[in-house]
Formats: C-alpha cells, sequence, structure tokens
C-alpha cells in the first residue's frame, strides 16, 4: 500500500484519513443538495449515522489513494483516484465536497489540482478519467478548469429523481493538466 504524503494547498490540505476523523465526518451529514450529486435520489438520502460516519472513515483509511480534504484543520470532503493501473499509467478520480457552505468557493478545483499534480509527477499516471452526471455543472466546469476534456457520454446511465440522466465522460492527459491558480 503507498504511503500517502499531506499534498498542501493555498487553502486546503489533502491528507490520510484516521480514526479520529470519524466525529467530523458525522458532524457533516448527509446533504441531499450534494449527495444528489452522486447520482442517488433526494427521497433516499437518509440522516449519516455514527456506524455510517465510521465506514466512510475506514473505507478511506483502507484505500491505497484517497485522502480527506481539510480546510483551516477542519475535515469537508474526500478526494480519491481509483483503479490506479501503474502499468497502463491510469487511475479514475472521484472528489466530494461535503459541506454545502463550501461549495462554489474553488475547492474543488483546488483538491482536484493537487490530486492531479501527484498523479502525474509522482505516481507518474499518463491519463486520469472521471465519469459525472450531466446535471453536476459544478463538478464538470472544475474538471475543465483543470485541464479535463469531455471525451464522451453514456445515455441515461443512471436514473435519479424519477428520472433517467446520462453521465459525462470526461478525461486529462499528463500534458494537458492545468494546474489551478491560487492566486
Amino acid at each position: 500500500m503507498p504511503l500517502l504524503g499531506v499534498l498542501k494547498g493555498k487553502n486546503l490540505q489533502l491528507r490520510q484519513a484516521s480514526a479520529d476523523d470519524v466525529e467530523a465526518r458525522l458532524s457533516l451529514g448527509n446533504h441531499a443538495e450534494i449527495i444528489e450529486m452522486f447520482g442517488v435520489s433526494r427521497g433516499a438520502v437518509r440522516p449519516l449515522t455514527r456506524d455510517g460516519a465510521l465506514r466512510w472513515v475506514q473505507r478511506l483509511i483502507d484505500h491505497p489513494y484517497a485522502w480527506v480534504i481539510e480546510v483551516g484543520g477542519r475535515l469537508v470532503g474526500e478526494i480519491r483516484l481509483d483503479n490506479v493501473a501503474l502499468h497502463d499509467r491510469r487511475a479514475s478520480m472521484a472528489v466530494g465536497i461535503l459541506d454545502p457552505t463550501l461549495l462554489g468557493q474553488g475547492l474543488g478545483s483546488e483538491a482536484i489540482s493537487l490530486i492531479l499534480r501527484h498523479a502525474f509527477a509522482d505516481l507518474q499516471l499518463h491519463r486520469v478519467g472521471v465519469r459525472v452526471l450531466a446535471y453536476n455543472q459544478r463538478a464538470i466546469r472544475a474538471y475543465e478548469k483543470c485541464g479535463f476534456v469531455i471525451e464522451g457520454r453514456e445515455r441515461e446511465a443512471a436514473f435519479v429523481n424519477g428520472a433517467w440522466h446520462d453521465d459525462v465522460l470526461m478525461g486529462v492527459l499528463e500534458h494537458e493538466f492545468l494546474p489551478f491558480d491560487w492566486t
């Protein structure tokens, strides 16, 4: 399992999860407007339990390429490189800011930029891909800001809130990466 270091940006840092994060994750709860962006219907969103927070933290602890996003010393989300294939020099990525008061402030873009810098410089990856629901325009803009391009669309791939929605497939190659400008 790779040893993950702390990745520091201007407004946030990414660090490994620890058992001490359970209370912080529990305090964030589950907000329907955020969970919906992950493809869960609003009516299916349930309050976060202590057991759910513990499972969330443990999943990140057990994941070889996962970090919590911390702002001002407070856990606010997660970011992961999934399906890392070092031989093919590729991975997929997932990110989530879980505090609705922090959305739209560029924190997702900053976290994405830090992970991509790590993926391309340290892990020597060539490609990172994401799939995002077409209605999640905030996420699509954040990915594009970091150099991702739309590569395709999987039609009617998710059934959310009683309707079918497309997944947008995006990718960034190492020479396309645009480091986030924190100025």
